[in-house]
């Protein structure tokens, strides 16, 4: 019990730093990646709403966590999507704070880059490109932080083909800090139901293979 609060406590912590980096990079047109800056990229290119679009976005990915990572950890990551919309909401009725913009991308990226550890670390996820990287960093060893890296980029990349390279250098700036703070400082939040599931997939007999340590 004590360690369920323990882990909610950080989770939520995670979302509000995660929350502020997010809220920063708007201020000052910066972009960032994963199924959020994928749907708005699908905003441009389709008369649907952006809601509508990171609904569907996240859909497949809720999908194979719920099968490989277990039903508890989907749950959570969907509270914490619901919960870090909230938050971010909220944000914007606060008094605007305006830097520079090679600093706003810098601070972002910590904030992200922490918050997103605390969340990942914890049990949960933000939805969409985390789900798939801890699936891939689970079932074959690759570091989550390359995985998010590179799709972020493509997705920033996307973006500025569309509205503009202007602040694109920035925006992967951004990406890289997050992406190094939460490879550099993972570890596996995929406990009990799904540990069961990945033990029964690589166990003999079975065409998978345990990723090398």
């Amino acid at each position: 019990m004590k360690e369920r609060v323990k882990q909610l406590i950080f989770v939520l912590l995670g979302l509000v730093l995660t929350s502020v980096g997010l809220h920063l990079l708007d201020i000052h047109q910066l972009t960032f990646g994963g199924t959020a800056g994928l749907a708005t990229v699908l905003t441009f290119l389709t008369p649907w709403s952006w809601a509508v679009l990171f609904f569907f976005v996240n859909l497949p990915f809720f999908l194979m966590s719920v099968k490989e990572l277990g039903k508890w950890f989907t749950i959570s990551s969907f509270m914490s999507i619901t919960a870090i919309s909230v938050i971010r909401d909220g944000l914007t009725l606060l008094p605007t704070v305006e830097m520079l913009p090679w600093l706003a991308a810098i601070v972002a990226g910590i904030l992200i880059g922490v918050g997103v550890t605390f969340v990942l670390n914890n049990g949960s996820s933000l939805g969409g490109i985390h789900i798939l990287a801890l699936y891939i960093d689970h079932r074959w060893g690759v570091n989550r932080g390359w995985t998010i890296f590179v799709s972020d980029l493509l997705i920033v990349l996307s973006a500025a083909f569309l509205v503009g390279w202007n602040l694109a250098l920035l925006s992967v700036v951004t990406i890289f800090l997050a992406s190094a703070i939460i490879g550099r400082y993972k570890k596996s939040p995929i406990k009990a139901d799904a540990a069961s599931t990945y033990q029964a997939a690589v166990s003999p007999g079975s065409d998978l293979k345990t990723p090398a340590k």
